[in-house]
């Protein structure tokens, strides 16, 4: 494939040769141009021409796609892109869905699983006519029977209508809840409570009535009964239930036949009726209405209501009190649990009003729906998204009590192969769910075996790929919304295998993303058969193993931004090690990042979480010495994630911002007081629109704005700093309302941003643009870069310092216009981190980064580790999620999480210095970092 005069971007006019059906790599450093090439450039062209191929109808609706700026390319296979930004956010979406692997499974439960009562836990049983026939003369031997047809079972009813329409249709006794009772015009039954309800059809004696009557009573039961008859023996009072259905023998309860769509929680026929299929349902949490029951009402202590006020409510409350003996200084845990209830959950009781504006009443009707069917109303149907967050508070997400979390309806979870529900498979981790299934052919009936085999055989070959991209920790009810950027395009790499595509070219954004060093080989090993199964593979990537498995590297460069663009050089591995670019003196040892000379012994203060058992960690307890850089490592799935991000995250977001997200489940935690604040770097997208950019988020325009407020044309036109904002009317371009960019909408495809033809992108009007600082005018500000904006500047200290800190980590080659949807992971991380660099810090500051050298080069991550370490030379603690030997060698404190992942993770390992981690005999990471420290 040959790529002829790319200047999408920052790419200077390139022209690059890249092998057909081998293994690519693209590198660089961040900015150098390599998504432009691989996504905006090779990508795009693909894309574009794939809808070329559709017809000029249906071309209408896609709308047309601007060809990348490219002069020619030639040798394209259809393109495939696997993106890190793919991640399904649907909480209905699950690793199972995604994979089409639950999809197998549902259908080889609805053709080959077994039903049992979930009533008695029987085995279900169903039966054509001629066999109930024969069942009945093999029980009911010259005894004498009743043949009925249940029409209610234990439902609450007068019934009135229904004994009347049993009438007319000729049949003049009934059996209720358990009588016999002859049937009248206007008889009812009691509509309060829970009644069973049969048609007598037959009296009979079997055998001394011909097979023809037994046969058409019985047909005439299941007509009525819906595919159910009941037999009650006389003599004995056994009732026996038949059907064509599947049924409960004992019970007489009823499944319909098994569909896929009856395992389905995306379906109504399958999902749970409570939470509709989610697995969890909001609930309002009481401990965060009354968290303190010492308190008084007048103090405060129902917390939705605040502190006492002149206002209807708590006179209803001193109206409640009156009756039943308390008054607002009553502390809650004093007051009657019956008087709470109705403060809580409301009631219709009539209570005196007293000395209130509202005059004396003595028969004065209480309104009082309760505090918490309040919180609930502005929960569900709040007005605005002020009262939806204010009742967020007092809610917590807990798992279903119906379904217990398994998404689906009783019946389904009744059906089971060697003894496993549908739902238990789903929630196995991915290796034991591949040992099940090895073994479950051993215990099949032949009749399973016949239909299950080659089901059987596809959710095999599905999982041995998962396996193989080192998945294993994962569980098919793993939701989407959970898995990291690397995850999913690991599961979207596995899928693309399985699907056995030839000549097609797949473009990879950093699949190693969230990989232990020690998985990177079978990773690398799928890539490679992907490969070998006849197609291209272009990854953009970083690692170092990668690179030297890579078949062609191409290297972008020199350096980033406007200084970047360009192939430095391509080849074989071997090349790119021979030449003399960035990549190469890291790559052959030239530059590394080095390894400090002393560790920091820390502030002697420290946090300390104990009794940490979210997902799959074991009850963890962990010390966090401050006033140090810590590293949190351990294998892919190890319980990382759910230590930092999910419980000591939360705890702390509660504490200092009154956070709504509840932490993972945890004992205890000390140390809190030993900081002030909590910050959270991580790689979610500035902004989801292209108005959202680095010099908006830093707050840095705000800044800029004020510098054109006060300039003498400003003053004289009498232009205020709103005047210079792209959001507002009045300065800015309102054909694209102050984006610079029109959107156009594509049908089935993301939109596709174009410039604008009033403004050419400058986002403001004539007017505003003739305003210029130094010559430059607001537009002009907003296209500049980080490095050529440090000097422009330099003699406006709250603009400079903000771009200095920018500079700093990095990020001098973006402008301070650009999109933040066209920024990556890393630079998104980046931008948040001089953000917060940019502000005052105390010293006592606890920063928490997830994999931040997601996107980054060598040189990158050198600069990114000065500008970590000079946090924490002010006093402050660092904790990095990272597999990254670089990082993690550099890290004063390990926590090292495993051993494996999944169930066989969640345990502290080692906690220590790098040097004293290598001695650790159970931990992956200690194997890798010996050769680091060498």
């Amino acid at each position: 494939m040959e790529v002829i005069g790319a200047r999408v971007h920052n790419l200077k006019n390139i022209d690059i040769s890249i092998p057909r059906n081998q293994l690519s790599v693209i590198t660089g450093l961040s900015g150098s141009g390599k998504s432009s090439l691989a996504f905006d450039t090779i990508y795009a062209e693909g894309q574009r021409r794939y809808i070329e191929t559709f017809s000029a109808y249906a071309r209408q609706f896609l709308g047309g796609m601007e060809r990348p700026d490219v002069d020619k390319i030639t040798g394209l296979s259809p393109v495939i892109s696997i993106e890190q930004k793919t991640t399904n956010k649907n909480p209905r979406s699950t690793v199972g869905t995604i994979t089409e692997l639950y999809d197998f499974l549902r259908l080889l439960y609805a053709r080959a699983g077994i039903a049992y009562s979930y009533e008695t836990g029987e085995k279900m049983v169903k039966y054509t006519d001629e066999k109930i026939i024969e069942l009945i003369h093999e029980k009911f031997s010259s005894r004498r029977i009743y043949i009925l047809a249940p029409i209610v079972r234990g439902r609450k009813g007068h019934y009135k209508e229904l004994f009347e329409q049993i009438l007319k249709k000729g049949f003049l006794y009934a059996r209720v809840d358990g009588e016999i009772v002859e049937l009248m015009h206007g008889f009812k039954v009691d509509r309060y409570k829970n009644h069973t309800i049969e048609i007598l059809i037959d009296k009979l004696v079997v055998e001394e009535v011909g097979d023809k009557r037994l046969k058409e009573s019985v047909q005439t039961s299941m007509k009525h009964g819906k595919g159910i008859t009941m037999i009650f023996d006389k003599d004995t009072e056994e009732v026996k239930y038949y059907s064509r259905l599947l049924m409960c023998p004992s019970s007489g309860i009823s499944y319909n036949t098994p569909a896929p769509h009856s395992f389905s929680f995306n379906s109504p026929h399958g999902a749970c009726s409570r939470c509709k299929g989610l697995g969890r349902v909001n609930t309002i949490d009481l401990e965060k209405i009354i968290p303190d029951q010492t308190l008084s009402i007048r103090e405060g202590g129902i917390v939705p209501l605040g502190k006492h006020k002149n206002s209807l409510i708590f006179w209803q409350i001193e109206a409640i009190g009156r009756k039943y003996n308390f008054d607002m200084n009553t502390p809650i845990e004093a007051i009657p649990e019956e008087a709470l209830s109705i403060i809580l959950d409301g009631s219709s009781e009539t209570f005196k009003l007293e000395n209130t504006p509202l005059g004396n009443s003595s028969n004065y009707f209480l309104s009082f729906d309760g505090v918490l069917k309040y919180i609930s109303n502005q929960e569900s149907n709040g007005t605005s998204k002020r009262a939806k967050k204010w009742a967020d508070q007092f809610i917590k997400t807990s798992i279903c009590p119906t379904c217990n979390g398994q998404r689906l309806q009783r019946e389904a979870l009744h059906f089971k192969i060697h003894d496993k529900n549908i739902a238990e498979l789903a929630a196995m981790d991915l290796s034991m769910l591949k040992e099940w299934f090895n073994t479950v052919e051993d215990h099949l009936s032949d009749k399973q075996k016949q239909i299950a085999t080659e089901v059987l055989k596809e959710i095999r070959t599905r999982l041995d790929f998962l396996l193989d991209v080192g998945l294993e920790y994962l569980s098919l009810n793993r939701s989407s919304v959970s898995l990291s950027g690397g995850e999913s395009q690991r599961i979207r790499l596995a899928t693309q295998i399985g699907s056995q595509l030839v000549n097609v070219l797949y473009i990879l954004d950093e699949p190693s993303i969230g990989l232990h060093q020690r998985d990177n080989q079978r990773l690398i090993h799928s890539l490679q058969q992907l490969r070998d199964s006849g197609n291209s593979v272009i990854v953009v990537e970083h690692d170092k193993d990668m690179i030297c498995s890579a078949d062609y590297v191409v290297d972008m460069g020199p350096f980033a931004g406007k200084h970047g663009g360009e192939v430095v050089v391509a080849g074989t591995p071997k090349d790119i090690l021979a030449g003399n670019s960035l990549t190469a003196k890291y790559l052959n040892g030239y530059l590394e990042i080095a390894i400090p000379e002393s560790r920091r012994k820390g502030n002697g203060k420290s946090i300390d979480l104990k009794g940490c058992t979210g997902n799959n960690l074991k009850n963890v307890d962990v010390n966090f010495p401050l006033g140090k850089f810590i590293c949190v490592t351990g294998v892919s799935g190890s319980g990382k994630s759910s230590l930092i991000n999910n419980t000591l995250h939360p705890i702390l977001s509660q504490k200092f911002y009154k956070s709504v997200k509840d932490p993972l489940p945890f004992k205890e935690i000390k140390g809190i007081k030993n900081i002030d604040k909590v910050v959270e770097v991580n790689q979610s997208p500035l902004g989801r629109t292209p108005r959202s950019n680095p010099a908006t988020y830093t707050n840095l325009f705000g800044e800029i704005r004020k510098l054109f407020e006060k300039l003498p044309e400003s003053q004289i036109r009498g232009y205020k700093a709103g005047r210079f904002s792209f959001n507002v009317k009045g300065g800015r371009c309102e054909t694209c309302m102050g984006a610079g960019i029109r959107s156009i909408e594509m049908n089935f495809l993301p939109d596709v941003y174009v410039p604008c033809d009033e403004c050419n992108g400058k986002r403001y009007n004539r007017e505003t643009l003739e305003v210029r600082y130094k010559g430059k005018s607001i537009g002009d500000v907003l296209d500049m870069t980080i490095n050529q904006s440090v000097p422009f500047f330099e003699n406006i200290p709250p603009i400079y310092n903000k771009l200095k800190v920018l500079q700093d980590v990095g990020l001098g080659y973006i402008t301070l216009g650009q999109p933040s949807t066209t920024l990556s992971g890393g630079e998104s991380q980046r931008v948040k981190l001089a953000s917060e660099l940019s502000k005052r810090d105390t010293g006592k500051t606890l920063y928490i980064l997830d994999e931040p050298t997601t996107g980054l080069h060598f040189e990158d991550i050198r600069v990114l580790l000065t500008v970590l370490n000079r946090l924490v030379d002010k006093g402050n603690t660092v904790i990095v999620i990272e597999h990254n030997m670089d990082v993690i060698k550099v890290a004063d404190h390990i926590i090292d999480i495993g051993k494996e992942g999944g169930r066989k993770g969640g345990e502290i390992l080692f906690t220590g210095t790098p040097e004293e981690l290598v001695n650790c005999k159970d931990s992956f990471t200690a194997q890798f970092l010996r050769d680091e420290l060498k």
